[in-house]
């Protein structure tokens, strides 16, 4: 069955957000659809990752509403349909002594509860989305003992194992090399199109993001967003972060 590219997983209508008097975010509107591939760029301090809490139920906008999957998000409670693959440096302790499996298995704990035990069909969930991302072979080893680009394969699968039907990646790319990351692009882009997982790809990384994703959202303060990535040039990338308060919008068919 193709990907219904018309139904909303996400609507962010007329949201606005201040730290105390400081206005980060102006009057935002986002939709994003089924199967989307949504790449999420803007200097520091510009509301990105204000905007992605927000989308996340972590922060409440001051002004505006968010749906998940057609429910306010105040009211919505199924989070096992979401995943998030955090920065890997600044979330995970890679010296804690798990394995690559167990890592993973953590996944499943949403959607079984901490204190049950694993079911055969959990371990094949879990095996399969080591397969997906090519590291069912490393399932056996201390996630301590890999490179950074195969622990966030392994973080991916974490995501992938609680089955979820859009996944979240906040800066993904840090301390990968650049093999890896190529490496990475090309699994998120397989993960999208055979899977039909919607993505939202959080990054300061312009020229890789540009490239990849299928839509773009660049954020500083206001909203840009193009479904066409590569129809944004250089004038518009010095009007997102040359000026923090006016973002011209686009609109492509």
């Amino acid at each position: 069955m193709p990907v219904d590219h018309t139904k909303n997983i996400i609507e962010v209508s007329g949201v606005s957000f201040a730290y105390n008097e400081d206005l980060v975010l102006e009057n935002v509107d986002l939709n994003i659809h089924k199967g989307d591939y949504v790449g999420v760029i803007g200097p520091n301090g510009g509301g990105k990752t204000t905007l992605i809490k927000i989308m996340l139920g972590l922060l409440s906008p001051s002004r505006g509403t968010v749906r998940m999957f057609g429910v306010d998000i105040h009211d919505f409670k199924n989070w096992s349909r979401i995943g998030y693959v955090p920065q890997k440096v600044i979330n995970f302790d890679v010296n804690f002594p798990a394995t690559v499996f167990e890592v993973v298995a953590m996944g499943r704990y949403g959607k079984l509860g901490i204190f049950k035990s694993l079911t055969r069909e959990d371990k094949r969930i879990i095996n399969e989305s080591l397969r997906q991302v090519e590291m069912f072979e490393y399932r056996n080893r201390i996630i301590g003992d890999l490179s950074g680009g195969q622990q966030q394969r392994v973080f991916i699968a974490r995501a992938l194992a609680g089955q979820p039907e859009v996944i979240f990646l906040d800066e993904p790319m840090a301390g990968v090399d650049v093999l890896a990351q190529d490496q990475f692009y090309q699994l998120l882009k397989k993960l999208n199109r055979e899977l039909e997982l919607t993505l939202v790809f959080i990054s300061h990384d312009i020229e890789a993001v540009v490239n990849e994703v299928t839509e773009i959202a660049f954020v500083n303060r206001s909203l840009s967003y193009d479904n066409n990535p590569k129809n944004f040039g250089r004038g518009d990338l010095e009007k997102l972060y040359g000026d923090n308060k006016f973002i011209h919008h686009h609109k492509h068919a």
